[in-house]
């Protein structure tokens, strides 16, 4: 009987190793690629969660630095976030081409870009996960982006954002920094145009 029941129990385990590695497939999956709505503030960030998940710092003495960035753009030139758009607002989105979220938010991004490009507002990109810039440039073609985007297949660049200021879990997210190159509100998700009004207008109507 014992015989016979031991190629029972290995089909069983054989099987339930096959779910849990499906399992973790998906969970990967879902981590890579998602609008999630989860955003917390973490650690001694100062975040304070807003509507539809957008994280917002109010206070201008607690935001944090955004890190100084610099590389090539999906095009091959060179871009330094900090010294080529100083004194400006700066919406930074986190995309790839491979990812539906991204190409559902594109437009609203593409609109809102150019609605506030007379504002001191601009728009920049980063495009992770995409070995190639084929795809990447087609993505920008397909939806007339206006603005440059660094290539960051690796996703180097993410890693020098400030413990708590951007999960690179989430793509597509968007960074929102401030005259003073501090970052005054996230969101790990994609966002409609009334998100991006939302967030941008009172950044707008700050001090100098």
């Amino acid at each position: 009987m014992s015989a016979r029941r031991a190629p029972r129990r290995s089909t069983r385990h054989r099987r339930a190793a096959v779910l849990a590695a499906g399992a973790a497939a998906a969970a990967l999956t879902l981590s890579a690629c998602g609008s999630g709505n989860t955003a917390k503030g973490g650690g001694d960030t100062k975040y304070v969660q807003g509507t539809g998940g957008i994280s917002v710092v109010k206070d201008k003495g607690e935001r944090q630095s955004a890190p100084d960035l610099v590389g090539k753009t999906l095009q091959g030139k060179e871009l330094d976030l900090k010294k080529d758009y100083k004194g400006k607002i700066v919406v930074f989105n986190v995309w790839g081409s491979w990812c539906p979220p991204c190409r559902a938010e594109a437009p609203n991004l593409t609109k809102v870009a150019e609605e506030y490009k007379d504002k001191g507002v601009q728009f920049v990109g980063l495009n992770t996960r995409d070995p190639d810039t084929a795809p990447a440039l087609s993505f920008e073609k397909e939806f007339k982006v206006p603005y440059p985007s660094f290539h960051d297949s690796s996703g180097k660049l993410l890693l020098r954002f400030p413990k708590g200021s951007l999960n690179p879990q989430f793509i597509p997210s968007t960074i929102f920094i401030d005259r003073d190159g501090k970052i005054a509100a996230r969101a790990p998700q994609a966002l409609s145009v009334d998100d991006l009004h939302k967030t941008l207008d009172p950044l707008v109507a700050e001090k100098k």
